[in-house]
């Protein structure tokens, strides 16, 4: 095919525009002094690309137990203490200790070739490399069936995932098809995922208990594909096995493989992987604070998530979450030296696993939660923030609403706003605050395609930050950190009376809840 390359764009022109992208400000707009240093440090000295190079190339993902989650609350904390913040880590329990190492999946027969394959996290190494056929689910439609089949996985490597017949996007086929078409494939795709869903009931089994099984009769291992309907994207999560490997494979060898073996050829690979089990390791949140000068009892926390799943380098789940809140940190410590409130930044661990870390905190520090006068959380992708609710608490638009009025009108022109809103139970580390009744308000950010392509995938990687996007948000949660610990009066905490569900029943408030302390009967 001959490519015009008249209209292409160097990369290097490419990264040169978004090193230099400003946050545009009206000039005429009349902004406090103090807001309008946050814009100006954003835009001529921001230190956000250097942070996430240090995190996400540097250190890489960062997934709780290995010794790389550490190493990241160790250099966020030392990134705090360089700038004169006082920074420490508190505990807040263990888990299983792992470590990723390399990992080599190929097909032997019918023919050589490498497959592009990841190891699930906390899968067990293979010592050496295990060669082994490739075998699908049997077709049966019993318990009774299944189980009479399952001992002849012995020694097999076991694909369990769902074969998916078309490995294009929804949205090209849609492109390219006709109407006829795509209705179609779209009915045939739906179908099938419900035949998959149907088949698994029917055999008596779920994604946990038949890794189980399958590791009890004597599976080699263990393959899936957690495609996520995008081309080239996996999301990888923890593995089910605790002495048999087990990978994720892209859906293009995936369905290669499922093909061979349903047609009978017999297909044979060979999987390497040498992850290594380690001590139980100790989970921290990092911590950092700014005193405050007149109530440094009273406390405005920065809130992300330092974790990730580690199939990619955790970029935007959430790596630009950590990096908003650390160059906030940054930059209210260079231009709000008389803070009237404490301000604290947490970044949390083991949030993947249920919002541990964050918890923790809540438990641990009844004194810091009495004083809270909000906390701002990030962690939906690089998007610029477009949505704020009010999480259930009536009188929050009193507050947010002031607030708002001292962000640039740049900024605070794409965000949407929800009064009083609706308690958020789960999904992000504001929960945790919410539950305990205390003002926590999510940053929600505008997509990028975060749930499709990057949430918990083999893409998200440093690549996928927009930088001009997350420095609106740092000029976002500056100048609300700042109003929040301006203004002269405590956040009112009532809440919201809660309407009726679908069946006539009261909608009950988020239920504080304990953290996850150990990854003990951890699925």
């Amino acid at each position: 095919m001959r490519i015009n390359r008249f209209f292409a764009v160097p990369a290097v022109v490419l990264a040169a525009q978004f090193s230099w992208a400003q946050v545009k400000v009206d000039p005429k707009e009349r902004l406090n002094p103090i807001v309008k240093s946050f814009v100006d440090e954003v835009n001529n000295n921001s230190q956000l690309e250097n942070l996430a190079y240090e995190l996400l190339d540097g250190i890489g993902p960062r997934l709780v137990g290995t010794p790389e989650m550490l190493a990241a609350n160790e250099w966020s904390a030392g990134k705090l203490r360089s700038w004169g913040i006082d920074a420490n880590l508190q505990q807040f329990g263990t888990w299983k200790g792992w470590q990723r190492g390399t990992t080599h999946v190929d097909m032997t027969f019918p023919r050589v070739k490498s497959l592009a394959a990841t190891q699930l996290a906390w899968s067990p190494a293979t010592k050496k490399a295990i060669e082994a056929e490739v075998v699908i689910l049997p077709k049966v439609s019993s318990k009774a069936e299944f189980d009479q089949w399952l001992p002849s996985a012995k020694g097999k490597i076991v694909l369990m995932a769902q074969y998916q017949k078309i490995g294009r996007s929804d949205d090209q086929i849609k492109e390219f098809a006709t109407p006829e078409l795509y209705e179609k494939l779209k009915a045939e795709k739906e179908q099938a995922a419900k035949d998959f869903t149907a088949y698994v009931k029917n055999i008596g089994y779920d994604n946990n208990s038949l890794p189980e099984a399958l590791e009890k009769v004597g599976a080699a291992g263990i393959a899936i594909s957690n495609w996520t309907g995008i081309m080239g994207a996996n999301r990888i999560f923890g593995a089910k096995t605790t002495k048999i490997p087990m990978i994720d494979i892209d859906v293009e060898d995936y369905g290669m493989l499922y093909r061979m073996a349903e047609k009978g050829t017999l297909p044979k690979i060979k999987i390497d992987a040498q992850s290594k089990i380690l001590p139980e390791a100790k989970s921290f949140n990092t911590i950092g604070m700014i005193k405050g000068k007149e109530k440094p009892d009273e406390y405005v926390i920065l809130s992300a998530h330092l974790d990730s799943w580690d199939g990619a380098q955790g970029a935007t789940d959430n790596g630009t979450g950590t990096i908003t809140m650390l160059e906030t940190m940054r930059i209210l410590k260079k231009y709000y030296p008389n803070n009237k409130r404490t301000i604290v930044i947490g970044l949390w661990g083991s949030e993947e696993q249920g919002l541990n870390g964050s918890r923790g905190f809540v438990m641990d520090n009844p004194e810091i939660i009495k004083g809270v006068q909000a906390a701002f959380n990030q962690d939906n992708g690089t998007g610029r923030v477009v949505n704020i609710s009010g999480q259930g608490f009536v009188k929050a638009y009193d507050y947010i609403g002031k607030w708002l009025d001292g962000v640039p009108k740049a900024v605070k022109n794409h965000i949407k706003t929800d009064f009083p809103g609706m308690p958020g139970g789960g999904g992000s580390d504001h929960a945790s605050f919410v539950a305990a009744g205390v003002p926590g308000f999510s940053l929600g950010s505008l997509n990028w395609g975060y749930f499709g392509y990057t949430w918990h995938t083999t893409k998200d990687t440093y690549d996928k930050i927009v930088f001009d996007e997350v420095k609106n948000n740092v000029i976002l949660t500056a100048a609300l950190a700042y109003m929040a610990s301006e203004d002269p009066e405590f956040t009112n905490r009532e809440k919201r009376a809660m309407p009726q569900d679908d069946k006539g029943e009261t909608v009950k408030w988020p239920e504080l809840k304990e953290p996850r302390r150990s990854s003990k009967d951890y699925k």
